[in-house]
């Protein structure tokens, strides 16, 4: 009885561990602003910039949660982040605002609610 090649071997044992071909990729999951959460944060960001307060944004959907920095100029840091992590919904609520030096500003569960202390914050 002759033995199979070995090349033979490896491609049939590869053909029976991924009989359609490789997989699929799978979509990674996101946390994300939806349109009514954007609406209100973008219309507070625009009277800002009108008023020239603020000048530039960044927008980063991460896998446990979603982040809307503000900046004043755009090579500095971001002045605010307005955060959603849905993971503290139950808890002290979804949404927060922190400043540049990284202290919570507002925490809640409506964002109109949270975004109020930014509508005062006057940037120096």
């Amino acid at each position: 009885m002759a033995e199979a090649d070995p090349q033979q071997q490896s491609a049939q044992l590869i053909e029976f561990l991924t009989p359609g071909g490789p997989p699929p990729p799978r979509a990674k999951p996101y946390v994300g602003f939806d349109r009514r959460e954007l609406n209100t944060i973008l219309n507070l960001y625009g009277r800002k910039v009108a008023d020239g307060e603020w000048r530039d944004y960044a927008i980063d959907f991460l896998k446990d949660r979603a982040l809307f920095s503000i900046y004043k100029r755009a090579s500095e840091r971001p002045l605010y982040v307005i955060e959603k992590n849905p993971k503290l919904r139950a808890r002290q609520g979804q949404y927060m605002v922190t400043s540049q030096d990284g202290r919570v500003l507002k925490r809640g569960h409506e964002l109109a609610t949270v975004l109020r202390v930014l509508e005062l914050a006057v940037v120096r």
